[in-house]
């Protein structure tokens, strides 16, 4: 029963570390960091008295930094997600977490298991990295989801503003203020730089490759040709709305279509694992005759590379472009 109640333990421990890692998060910088909050961040700022110039300073290093830093090893595999989440860390405050709850894992496996200390240390390492870059990810995932979701009622909050005569950055600040974040804070950034003199379509244009979204994309240029040709904005962005929507649904039914291929991948490689611990379980002692077997550990690492495999191979065959 040793093994299984130590893996029980790692994994309770990685849990527990991607909870400290949120909660440090959230002490740092407020609850209206969170995706959730009905407020979004730079009107709470605002709210609690930081001035425009200064609140729109900070927003845009947050949203910067992490891509200037793509030199620092190991960190350039973390930056891109970063940056789609606009983790507001620093890189640096980023790599001292890592640290940090390292640590605490290290402290946690040296009270609940009798690892060795250098494979105890090796642990703790990776569920401190793991547990950070994990928490990035789905971060990051999140964000850009609820993004492209906020998007089409954004264009046509823009298109009822410019209907009734407001111009198209006026508009922008209209959607700012109602929308809520992650749109809402990303829009009242570019409304922001417009007031200090940044052309729109420039602002709307670096936003769509630093969030690297075709809709967004798709907006920037819908109003750089407005911008140079004329044309009726509002009648271009309803349509627009109107693609954005019919692709967003197109790319919710191909995501419903490949589900059963992801979870069957999921499930080819979980369920080697779920018997492993199962026959553990039930018998201790069953592999005991093969554990000194030279081949024994040289397969265990080959299962778990193909186990892997599958899994990545499946994703790649179920990532559809839309």
């Amino acid at each position: 029963m040793q093994l299984p109640m130590e893996a029980l333990i790692y994994v309770a421990i990685f849990v527990g570390v991607l909870a400290l890692v949120e909660g440090i998060y959230l002490v740092a910088f407020g609850k209206s960091i969170s995706l959730n909050s009905r407020v979004n961040r730079r009107l709470d700022m605002l709210d609690k008295g930081a001035g425009r110039e200064q609140v729109l300073e900070q927003l845009r290093k947050e949203m910067q930094q992490h891509m200037k830093t793509q030199s620092i090893p190991l960190y350039s595999l973390l930056a891109d997600k970063a940056q789609k989440a606009a983790i507001a860390f620093t890189p640096r405050q980023l790599i001292m977490i890592m640290g940090l709850v390292s640590a605490a894992a290290f402290v946690a496996l040296s009270i609940g298991t009798a690892t060795d200390t250098v494979l105890r240390t090796a642990i703790s390492i990776a569920i401190g990295v793991g547990a950070v870059f994990m928490w990035v990810s789905r971060k990051a995932n999140k964000r850009m989801s609820m993004i492209e979701e906020q998007l089409p009622d954004a264009v046509e909050l823009m298109v009822r503003s410019l209907r009734v005569g407001n111009p198209f950055v006026s508009s922008v600040q209209i959607a700012a203020n109602e929308v809520q974040d992650p749109l809402g804070t990303e829009l009242g950034i570019i409304a922001d730089e417009c007031a200090y003199g940044r052309d729109v379509g420039e602002a709307l244009k670096d936003m769509a490759e630093r969030l690297d979204m075709q809709d967004l994309r798709f907006l920037a240029v819908a109003v750089g040709i407005q911008q140079q040709s004329g044309g009726n904005l509002a009648e271009i962005l309803a349509g627009l709305a109107q693609v954005i929507r019919a692709r967003f649904r197109l790319f919710r039914r191909v995501k419903a279509i490949t589900a059963e291929a992801q979870w069957s991948g999921k499930f080819l490689s979980g369920f080697p694992v779920a018997c492993l611990v199962f026959i553990l379980v039930k018998d201790p002692g069953y592999y005991d005759e093969v554990l000194d077997h030279p081949w024994f550990i040289p397969l265990c690492f080959f299962v778990g590379i193909m186990l892997t495999l599958n899994l990545i191979v499946m994703k790649i065959i179920t990532n559809i472009k839309v």
